[in-house]
């Protein structure tokens, strides 16, 4: 999912870093409005955690190919939207500036993509189902699922935009595999969700999802 440098046009590249920094601003003074103290460290461990799940992938078809834990709903049903997107940037900085996975002048496209339109997905589709039935399972495993589609679709329309391939090939291909990947997602994503929900603050937040 993250896209290297040098590929991108400077128009796609300029206006994912507007975006991204628009945000990422917003994101902070919501945050340091509404959140509460306790939570800081806790999100603190949660970078941790998706930032080394990142780093265990799975593979897809025989190994053809592999995918990994991006982890933008997890971390929406847990803090919410705007605390995520802080949570999803340290994650995605980290890793374009200590591995190079990305890059530096693309870093607001990536950021955009997995630090805000994945949450974002995510948390729409929370929001969707807030007042239902429906298991918490299955909301978690719809909103990963959701989130990884859905950052895939801006993906190929940003590498579209840029000329790198058509916008049909780019489409098609990525949505192709990270509707795949987004199996894995949703099934990690079920998978860790009950063990934080034994936290005190993670219980009242999927209380206030499922309520």
């Amino acid at each position: 999912m993250h896209i290297p440098d040098g590929i991108l046009s400077p128009t796609i590249l300029a206006a994912g870093a507007v975006v991204s920094v628009a945000v990422l601003a917003k994101s902070v003074r919501e945050s340091k409005n509404n959140l509460e103290q306790t939570a800081v460290p806790i999100m603190g461990v949660m970078a941790a955690f998706i930032f080394a799940a990142q780093m265990v992938n799975f593979p897809l078809l025989g190994a053809a190919a592999s995918g990994h834990l991006m982890g933008g709903a997890l971390a929406a049903y847990l803090f919410g939207f705007w605390p995520t997107t802080l949570i999803m940037t340290t994650v995605v900085t980290i890793q374009a500036v200590v591995f190079q996975d990305g890059g530096i002048s693309v870093l607001g496209i990536n950021i955009l993509n997995m630090a805000i339109l994945a949450p974002l997905s995510a948390s729409l589709v929370y929001k969707m189902f807030q007042k239902s039935k429906l298991p918490v399972s299955v909301m978690v495993f719809i909103a990963g699922w959701v989130s990884v589609v859905v950052t895939s679709v801006f993906a190929a329309l940003q590498l579209g935009a840029s000329h790198v391939v058509s916008y049909q090939l780019a489409l098609k291909t990525l949505i192709l595999w990270h509707a795949i990947i987004g199996i894995g997602e949703g099934l990690i994503t079920v998978a860790v969700v009950p063990f934080a929900r034994r936290s005190s603050f993670f219980l009242r937040r999927g209380e206030e999802h499922s309520s």
